[in-house]
Parts: structure tokens; sequence; C-alpha cells
């Protein structure tokens, strides 16, 4: 057993204790009891037949996704021989097709149906697998079109339809909560990712092509379509609904769904006026957060494309290739074990150690992992502290998010969130264009997100207090 599948099991183990922990100690709310002990059984058949639809294609399509993440800059450079420069430009082709099109997808799934948009979802993302098979530049660029494109409708379209559905089948009658139906996806979503890493890993071991995870991937898709076209029912947005039973000289109401949950900015939401940027800009916690936001998340979506030719760098010229999947899912079992520290510390979270607290030590932590490849060449010392970068990441998000529904006011959320992330999307496309080919631009890049990461550290301390 090599060095990386011992971390990796050690991650998966501490994973797999703090779930057993957690499941142990947390049980059913009081809700889901009161819920379950009146329900019909007809009722929790109904509960157990829908959680099983929607969280089996829920699997196949975040498997899908995840497939592709270890191997897609090592297929682009290596394989396919590009240049860095060209395969930043793709990876930043996908970013803006994404950050593009998350402002009409909702509205398009809203109106057209949600089924609609999951299969077309399937489509676009089995046409951005297929790309791959091609080592044709523009292809390669159209088929990141599609990715950015179907990664917005992935994250918009399946969750609506599964919330919409659960309304309508009154599922919680049955003692199942919508909270404990989100906890589900967030388990079964860090299991994916971990497995696919592993299974990628497998199948370019077995076939050595680096295109062979996104031909699984485009399989999952295929089956994923099927499941969807023969057993979900179509359901859509208030808008389409009112749509179709107003008169023509009616106006139909521009308010969105109350139970429209979806995570990507729509074109429904209300623009960013001089208020909104007024507000963020002279409010230091709100500004300080979306520093924060920024610069950390920044730091995450670079260190997505910089990692692999990064641990690439520190081996030497007649050692194997490295196990990209075993690492990728050593990673995300990283940020699991981040997000599980989190959940398990909550109690003393919310006596001694605050979030707002708490992410200032995420944000030096973070700081130095990524200071850490510029001070050795050691492939496993870079390993693990990209490792702690990850668990950092896993703590972050639930952080952030408690402290932005803590600060941000509800009459003005969604517009202030939609602003906070213009300086991200700014950011990272930047960075992206300004790749260079070789070493230096690569360390510039990390003492950069260190150094900006040590300064948010310190500003956030001083302004934002719970």
């Amino acid at each position: 057993m090599d060095f990386y599948d011992s971390a990796f099991l050690v991650l998966i183990s501490a994973c797999g204790i703090l779930t057993w922990q957690r499941y142990r100690m947390k049980g059913d709310s009081a809700e889901d009891k009161k819920n379950a002990d009146v329900a019909t059984p007809l009722a929790k058949a109904e509960a157990s037949r829908f959680t099983k639809l929607f969280l089996t294609v829920y699997c196949l399509v975040m498997a899908s996704d995840w497939l592709q993440g270890p191997y897609i800059y090592s297929l682009y450079h290596d394989q396919f021989g590009l240049d860095e420069k060209t395969v930043a430009l793709l990876f930043t082709t996908g970013f803006l097709s994404g950050g593009i099109s998350g402002y009409f997808v909702g509205s398009f799934a809203d109106k057209y149906g949600r089924k609609s948009a999951c299969l077309v979802f399937c489509l676009t993302y089995m046409l951005s697998c297929f790309s791959t098979l091609s080592p044709v530049t523009p292809v390669l660029f159209l088929g990141r079109v599609f990715g950015g494109l179907s990664t917005s409708l992935m994250y918009s379209a399946f969750e609506s339809w599964m919330v919409t559905e659960y309304h309508k089948r009154k599922i919680h009658q049955a003692g199942t909560s919508l909270s404990t139906m989100f906890g589900i996806m967030t388990t079964l979503n860090s299991v994916m990712a971990i497995l696919s890493g592993v299974f990628s890993e497998w199948l370019v071991q077995v076939t050595d092509d680096r295109r062979m995870p996104f031909m699984a991937s485009a399989a999952l898709l295929c089956v994923s379509a099927y499941v969807i076209t023969l057993y979900w029912t179509e359901n859509y947005g208030d808008s389409a609904t009112q749509q179709k039973t107003t008169t023509p000289t009616q106006t139909p109401s521009s308010q969105p769904s109350s139970r429209s949950s979806s995570p990507t900015p729509v074109s429904r939401a209300p623009a960013a006026n001089p208020s909104i940027l007024n507000l963020v800009l002279t409010n230091s916690r709100i500004f300080t957060l979306g520093l924060a936001s920024c610069f950390f998340e920044g730091s995450m979506y670079l260190f997505v494309f910089f990692w692999t030719p990064a641990l690439k760098s520190t081996q030497s010229p007649a050692a194997p290739s490295l196990p990209l999947g075993m690492i990728f899912a050593s990673f995300m079992a990283s940020v699991m074990l981040g997000s599980l520290l989190f959940t398990h510390l909550s109690p003393l979270l919310a006596t001694k150690l605050p979030p707002s607290r708490l992410l200032t030590i995420i944000f030096s932590t973070a700081s130095i992992t990524l200071l850490i490849p510029l001070l050795t060449k050691s492939e496993p010392l870079t390993f693990l502290a990209f490792c702690v970068f990850e668990g950092m990441v896993g703590m972050y998000f639930p952080s952030i998010g408690y402290l932005k529904g803590k600060v941000v006011e509800d009459g003005v959320r969604a517009r202030v969130y939609g602003v906070l992330r213009i300086p991200l999307n700014i950011f990272v496309v930047v960075s992206l264009a300004l790749v260079k080919e070789g070493e230096a631009y690569r360390r510039g890049v990390f003492l950069a997100c260190g150094g900006l990461l040590v300064a948010v550290s310190g500003i956030f301390h001083r302004f934002v207090k719970e």
C-alpha cells in the first residue's frame, strides 16, 4: 500500500467514525417523530417511493459530475498536450458559461418545467463529455461552454424539482422533513465525490486513457435521463402556472415561488441597484464578508486548477504518474471531514468559539497551507497541506453561511448575495486569464492567495463580531 492509499484510508476512517457518532447522537427531530407517529401507511409508502426515486437520480447526477474532476487538467495538459495558458482559458470558459447561464436557467426551468430542464442538463453534460473525444481545441472550448451551462442547471433544476414535489406530495406528513432531505443529499454528495475519485483512478489505470472517466460520466447521465423520462412528473414555477391560468389581458405575477430553492442567481431576482451597492460598501461587516468570500472562494477555485501541476512539480523525473483519482478522493474526504468536525464541535462553537472567530482561524490555516508548497519540495508534505486546505473548505461553508444569515437582512438577501459574487467572479476570471506556463507563475499565485488570506484573517477579526 503506497502513501496515497494509506492517507485515503486514514481520512475515510475518520469520516466514518464522525458520521457514526453524528447519527448516533442526533436521531430524528421532534417534528419528524410526531409526523411519523400519525402517518398513514399510504403516506409512508409515497414518501419512501419519492425519496428513492429522487435520490437514485441525484446520486447518478452527482457522480457524473465528480467523475470528471480528477483528470480534467491532466487530460488537457498531459494527454492532449495543450499548454497551461490554453488549459486556463478552457477553465475560464466553463466558469464564465456557468456564471452567465446562472442568470436565466432558473426562469427557464420554471417556465418550461423542472423535469425538462433536468433532461436538458443530461443532454448538454453528455455533449460536454463527448467533446473530450476530440483533441481539437475549438471542440474542447465548446465542450466547456456546455459544461458551464450544465453546472448551472444541475444546481438549480434538480433541487427545485425535489422541493416542489416534496410539498405537492405532502412528504412531510410521513415524518421526513425538508431539512432531513437536504441532510441526506449533502451526505450522499460527499460519498459520491469520494467514490467517483476512486473509480476514476481505477478506470484510468485499466484503460490508460484519461477520457474514460468522462465516458463513464456520460453513461451515468444516460441512465439518469432514462429514469427521469419514465418516472418523474413535470412541475413548473409559479410564473409558468399563472401564465397558463390567466387571460391574455391579465398580467402574471412576477413574484417567484416561495418554495423555490435555486442556489444560483436567476433572472427573476431583483437586480442590484445603487442602494444595495451602498449598503455593501458602507456596512463594514457585509463588506468584510464579501472580501472574505472573494479571496477564500477565489483561492479555492484557483486551487482546483493548480493542485495537479503543483503536485507534479514535487516529483522526481523517474517517479510514476500521480494517482490523481485517489488524490482527488482524499481531498473530498478532507472536505467531508472538515464539515463533520464543524458539526461535531457545534456545542463548543456556540459558547467559546463563535463562527466569526473560527473563520479567522480557518483563513490563517488556509493561508499557511497555500504557502507550504513555496517552502518545500516534499511531495507528502505538499499533499498533506492540500488536504488541510480542503478540510478548511469543509469548515468554511457552514461558518460563512451562518454569519451571512445573521448579518444580511432577509429583505435584501438575494440582491446582496448577488453583489458579493461579482468580485469573486472577476478575481477568478482575471487570475486564470493571466496564467503563464511554468512554475514561477504558479508559485506567485500561491503566494498571492496565501498573503490575501492572512490579510483577510486580520480584517475579519477586526470588523466581524457577533
